[in-house]
C-alpha cells in the first residue's frame, strides 16, 4: 500500500531566500547554474553563497538550522550578532532599500510572552525616539513581526567602552575627561526632557570610530513622575541600593552621576571601583558603594584636580555630589582646560592675564580648534583624521597645496599642517605663504627626512614649528597644542589690554 504525504511539499531553499530578500533572484540563478546537478543540496547552496559573500557566516548558520524567522525584520536583513544581554540581542543589519548599516535590538523570545517586559522594551524605543543628540544613539523604527519585537537604531561602528578599556587598559586624564564629558552631555539632554538613564555602565556606552561616546539602553530610564508600578523593571539593583541607603528620591539624576563616576574611574585606571558580580546580595550591600578604594591607591600620579572631580562625582551622599550633569560638565571642562595649560594652573596670583587665558582655554574646550592637514596619501589622511579627532580637534584634510591656501584665505583654520613627504618641495613655500597672510593662524611644517638640513634655514616663531620625519603622531599633536596655546595667550593679552 502506498501512502501519500498530505502536507504540501517544502518550498525550495532558493525560493525561500529570494522571498525573504536575503539573496537576489539573479544571484540565486547564478549559483544554481554553477552547482548544476547539486542544486537540490541545500548545504552545498549555503556553502557556495557564503563563499561568494552573498550571505554571512551568521546567516549561513541560521539557514543550516532551518531558522528563517527573524533573519529579515522590516526592510533590514540581519548580518551579524553584535551583543547579547539578558533581555535582548543586538545585531548589525543592512537596509534592503539603500544598503546602509543599522543596528537592530531584538527582544529574546523567552520574554516575548511577558507583557511587562514587552511593555518595557517598547517603552525604551519610544523614549529614545524623542532623543536627538550627538551623544545618544538615535532610534529609528519600532516593530513587531511574527511575535518578534525589535527596533532599529544607528549602527555605531566601534565597540562599547568595556571593550575599549580592555584594549587600551587605561586612558590619559585628558582622554578620559573627553569621554566623560560626552556621557554627561547625553545625560544632560535626557534630563532636560525629564528622563534619567538608570543603568550607567561601560557596556551601555558605545565608542564611535570618530572618538565620540554615545549612550545606549535607556530600558530602565525613569521619568520624574514615574509611578512605583513594576519597580523591579524600573530600577537597577545598584541604583535602588544607592538611593535607598542614602535616602535619595527615586529616579534622582544624581544617581546617574555616581555611576558615570564609576565609568570615569575605570577609564582613568583600567579597573572598576568595585568587583563585577552577578551576586544580587553583594550588589545590594551599601558598603559596596560607600567604601570605594581611592583611585590614588591604584594611580598615585593622577593630577589632584582630576581626583577631586572624580571623588565629587562618586560621593556617597547625593548632596555632596554634583547636583546636575551641567555642573559636572562645567567642572570637567575647567579641569581639562587647566591640564592643557598647567602654567596658568600653578599661578597663585589670579592676575587678569591668567584669568582671561583660562577663559579662552575653556572656550576652545567647548568649541574644538580646527586643524587643516595638507596630505595626499589616503592611509595617512585616515590616521591624521582619526587620531586628531579622537583628541578633541575638528580635522580638515586637503591633498592640494593651492586649494589649501585658498581655504586659508577664505576661512582660516586655527592651525595648518604641511606634510612635505606628501606634497613635495612646495610645502616650504606654502608654509611661508600661510604665515605671511597676516591671519590669526598657527602653522606646522613636517619636512621629509632627506631635507632635514632645511630646518636650520627656517626660523620658528611662537605660532609655528618645524619637524623632521620620522615623527610620532603624538609628537605632532604636542606641537599643535604648543602653537595653539601661544595663540590663546596672544588673544588673552589683547583682550586684557
Amino acid at each position: 500500500m502506498i501512502f501519500f504525504n498530505k502536507k504540501s511539499p517544502k518550498k525550495k531553499l532558493s525560493a525561500q531566500l529570494v522571498d525573504l530578500r536575503l539573496v537576489s533572484e539573479q544571484d540565486i540563478d547564478s549559483c544554481l547554474q554553477e552547482l548544476q546537478d547539486k542544486s537540490t543540496d541545500d548545504d552545498k547552496l549555503i556553502q557556495l553563497l557564503e563563499r561568494k559573500n552573498l550571505i554571512t557566516s551568521f546567516q549561513a548558520g541560521r539557514l543550516k538550522n532551518n531558522e528563517f524567522e527573524g533573519l529579515v525584520l522590516g526592510d533590514n536583513k540581519l548580518m551579524y550578532q553584535n551583543a547579547s544581554g539578558s533581555f535582548a540581542r543586538v545585531y548589525r543589519a543592512a537596509s534592503l532599500t539603500d544598503g546602509s548599516m543599522v543596528g537592530i535590538k531584538v527582544l529574546r523570545q523567552r520574554w516575548a510572552q511577558d507583557p511587562e517586559t514587552v511593555k518595557m522594551f517598547h517603552r525604551e524605543a519610544e523614549v529614545c525616539k524623542q532623543f536627538q543628540h550627538k551623544n545618544i544613539v538615535p532610534i529609528y523604527n519600532v516593530g513587531v513581526q511574527d511575535n518578534i519585537h525589535y527596533f532599529t537604531m544607528e549602527f555605531v561602528e566601534g565597540g562599547n567602552l568595556r571593550d575599549f578599556i580592555t584594549i587600551r587598559k587605561k586612558l590619559s586624564p585628558q582622554e578620559a575627561i573627553n569621554y566623560t564629558i560626552d556621557i554627561c552631555e547625553g545625560l544632560e539632554y535626557a534630563n532636560r526632557l525629564g528622563y534619567t538613564h538608570r543603568d550607567m555602565k561601560p557596556t551601555n556606552v558605545l565608542m564611535s570610530i570618530q572618538g565620540v561616546a554615545k549612550l545606549i539602553d535607556f530600558g530602565l530610564a525613569g521619568e520624574e513622575d514615574a509611578s512605583g508600578a513594576n519597580e523591579a523593571h524600573q530600577r537597577a539593583v545598584e541604583y535602588g541600593t544607592l538611593e535607598k541607603s542614602t535616602g535619595a528620591p527615586r529616579n534622582d539624576p544624581r544617581s546617574d552621576l555616581y555611576f558615570v563616576g564609576t565609568v570615569f574611574y575605570e577609564l582613568l585606571c583600567g579597573k572598576p571601583p568595585f568587583p563585577r558580580t552577578k551576586d544580587v546580595e553583594e550588589r545590594k550591600r551599601p558598603s559596596r558603594y560607600s567604601q570605594v578604594p581611592s583611585i590614588t591607591s591604584l594611580d598615585p600620579d593622577l593630577p589632584t584636580s582630576v581626583v577631586n572631580v572624580l571623588e565629587k562625582m562618586m560621593a556617597y551622599q547625593p548632596q555632596e555630589r554634583f547636583q546636575s550633569a551641567t555642573e559636572a560638565i562645567q567642572e570637567l571642562l575647567e579641569v581639562r582646560a587647566h591640564l592643557a595649560d598647567p602654567e596658568n594652573k600653578s599661578n597663585p596670583q589670579g592676575t587678569p592675564e591668567v584669568k582671561v587665558s583660562a577663559e579662552q582655554t575653556l572656550k576652545l574646550a567647548i568649541a574644538p580648534p580646527t586643524i587643516l592637514c595638507v596630505e595626499n596619501r589616503s592611509k595617512n589622511q585616515d590616521v591624521l583624521r582619526d587620531y586628531l579627532t579622537k583628541h578633541g580637534y575638528r580635522v580638515l584634510i586637503l591633498s592640494d597645496v593651492d586649494r589649501a591656501l585658498n581655504r586659508i584665505k577664505e576661512n582660516a583654520p586655527d592651525c595648518v599642517v604641511f606634510m612635505e613627504d606628501a606634497i613635495g618641495a612646495g610645502a616650504v613655500e606654502a608654509f611661508h605663504k600661510a604665515l605671511e597672510m597676516d591671519l590669526d593662524l598657527s602653522a606646522i611644517l613636517v619636512l621629509a627626512e632627506k631635507n632635514a638640513k632645511t630646518k636650520k634655514k627656517l626660523q620658528k616663531t611662537d605660532r609655528s614649528r618645524i619637524l623632521v620625519q620620522p615623527i610620532k603622531i603624538r609628537n605632532l599633536r604636542a606641537k599643535i597644542q604648543k602653537v595653539l596655546q601661544h595663540q590663546l595667550n596672544d588673544s588673552a593679552e589683547l583682550t586684557a589690554y
